[in-house]
């Protein structure tokens, strides 16, 4: 660790809290509700009850694939990653002569280029496991889903809870797949290291201010929980569920 600097360890440490604050902020702490992910959980949730109501679910099991198939590209990128980083291992010179040309202050120090291109490959390691677990989250909600009778084999309190099974395995592939993402996201940031540690602070806050701004500020967000909020838990009075106007949560 002689290869690092105190700049060095203050930028790394930014870039920890910043990378795994941003996971509590979105994920455990109050302000989750606030949050386009939670809205897009309560769509995944009224997808499913939706779903369990149609008898042609063609258009379903369509979406599904397409989560899957988003969700393979992704740990196959991060696959390709870890193996970039091993080539970049022994890469030290010819990235130095590079980076000397363009001008860009890479250090050509062996060790402290080998912890970090280590550390690129342990944020893609971390993203392909997740975007792997994702993966075979969605493989358990489609077959869930396939499990989920029609109307005429069970009674709406069976089926609605098996649509409930298939949405909270739906809500957890999202949210690991989300997780995964979002450690590309950081993995940019954490490219700035290459240039110093001072770049590596600045890019590292730079990621977390648009992922943030994604998150309580986006135009994705605001059409997403704009104006009357579908809810999906209302029946009406034949006992079909649909999707009725209620006030927004989230704001």
């Amino acid at each position: 660790m002689h290869a690092l600097s105190n700049l060095d360890l203050a930028a790394a440490a930014w870039f920890l809290v910043a990378w795994f604050g941003f996971n509590i902020l979105i994920d455990i702490s109050p302000l989750r509700k606030k949050t386009l992910s939670c809205a897009m959980d309560h769509y995944r949730r009224g997808w499913m009850i939706s779903m369990c109501h149609r008898e042609v679910r063609i258009m379903d099991t369509a979406i599904m694939s397409g989560l899957q198939h988003g969700t393979a590209f992704f740990a196959s990128t991060a696959l390709l990653a870890i193996g970039g980083g091993f080539a970049l291992l022994d890469a030290t010179e010819r990235m130095a002569q590079v980076a000397g040309d363009l001008s860009i202050p890479v250090a050509d120090n062996q060790a402290l280029w080998e912890i970090k291109v280590l550390g690129l490959m342990l944020i893609s390691a971390y993203g392909f496991f997740k975007f792997g677990w994702a993966y075979r989250l969605f493989n358990y909600a489609s077959i869930v889903m396939g499990a989920v009778p029609e109307k005429s084999q069970a009674s709406s309190e069976d089926i609605r809870k098996m649509a409930a099974q298939a949405a909270e395995l739906n809500v957890l592939a999202g949210r690991h797949f989300n997780r995964g993402q979002r450690a590309f996201f950081f993995a940019i940031g954490f490219l700035g290291w290459f240039a110093g540690p001072y770049v590596f602070a600045v890019s590292t806050l730079a990621v977390l201010l648009v992922l943030l701004r994604r998150q309580f500020a986006s135009r994705a967000r605001s059409a997403v929980v704009s104006g009357q909020y579908p809810n999906f838990d209302s029946p009406d009075r034949s006992g079909e569920y649909t999707e009725t106007g209620s006030s927004n949560p989230f704001t």
